[in-house]
């Protein structure tokens, strides 16, 4: 058993999707570096058992869970309530819950599914949360992207992938640059302020992450000997979270631990606001 540092004492972390790939390996190294970890999860069960391991292998107790379906906009609220109850102050959140779905599905608030999940929870997870990230500064606000995002463009007379062919992929990557705008909107918005907001691509992962459906388990399978391993995948997290180079750095795509150019559609800033505003709307923080 590993005993736990003092780099991140004092500092308290929330990760959502923190139970497996490199959510749980970024919520174990957080834990290993003496912060406070609260892991967010679907399941109560795996997130009791993923507390429990990490403890045994940081020697650091002070790791929690917080249960929520990230999908419905209710729970996420609870989420933000119960997480902002339980610690007076958060240093670190780490929006790093997210999937792909190959055909087309709705969450129980009637919204297509990649939308809510990759875009929706983490704009209104944040901002519920941005009160209690302001009073705790300097503090760090991180959402996982993914070069997927490259090509992509949002889709604003079709946000719920109602009126064109669903392409699970294509799905994804229009997320992922939501993603990127909604960082690089939030950078702007804290300038001034002792909290930033950065973005990432942590690399093509070997995870269970895609596997829905037989084609795509077999697809990822081939692909995975050139996949890295989660480990490598958590790298960049875990600096964004804890690097000293980066405490004052916000509003930037990072790769590999460094800055990178996301695609040129993620720096329209009429776009970020639009889409900001549509998150508002849609989220009921208007």
């Amino acid at each position: 058993m590993a005993t736990a540092s003092d780099e991140m004492r004092d500092r308290i972390c929330l990760i959502t999707g923190a139970t497996s790939g490199i959510g749980y390996i970024t919520a174990r190294e957080l834990a290993r570096r003496g912060a406070t970890v609260a892991l967010v999860a679907r399941s109560p069960e795996r997130a009791e058992a993923c507390v429990t391991r990490i403890r045994q292998e940081t020697g650091n107790n002070a790791v929690d869970f917080l249960i929520a379906d990230l999908s419905s906009l209710e729970q996420v609220r609870r989420l933000a309530k119960e997480a902002t109850d339980r610690y007076e102050r958060l240093h670190v959140l780490i929006n790093n819950a997210g999937a792909v779905f190959w055909s087309r599905q709705e969450t129980a608030d009637g919204l297509e599914m990649t939308f809510a999940l990759n875009v929706l929870s983490p704009f209104l997870l944040t901002n519920l949360l941005l009160p209690t990230l302001q009073a705790s500064a300097p503090a760090r606000i991180i959402t996982v992207a993914s070069m997927a995002h490259a090509g992509a463009t949002i889709p604003f007379d079709d946000l719920q992938q109602q009126h064109h062919r669903y392409r699970g992929l294509r799905v994804y990557g229009q997320s992922k640059l939501a993603d990127i705008l909604f960082t690089y909107e939030l950078a702007r918005r804290l300038k001034g302020q002792e909290v930033t907001a950065n973005t990432l691509h942590p690399g093509f992962v070997a995870t269970n992450f895609g596997k829905s459906g037989p084609f795509m388990r077999l697809a990822m399978t081939l692909v995975q000997p050139f996949a890295i391993s989660p480990e490598r995948g958590a790298e960049t997290t875990i600096y964004l979270a804890t690097s000293p180079e980066v405490a004052t750095t916000s509003g930037v795509y990072f790769v590999k631990q460094k800055p990178a150019r996301s695609s040129a559609a993620s720096y329209d800033e009429e776009a970020a606001r639009r889409l900001w505003a549509v998150c508002e709307q849609l989220t009921g923080l208007a």
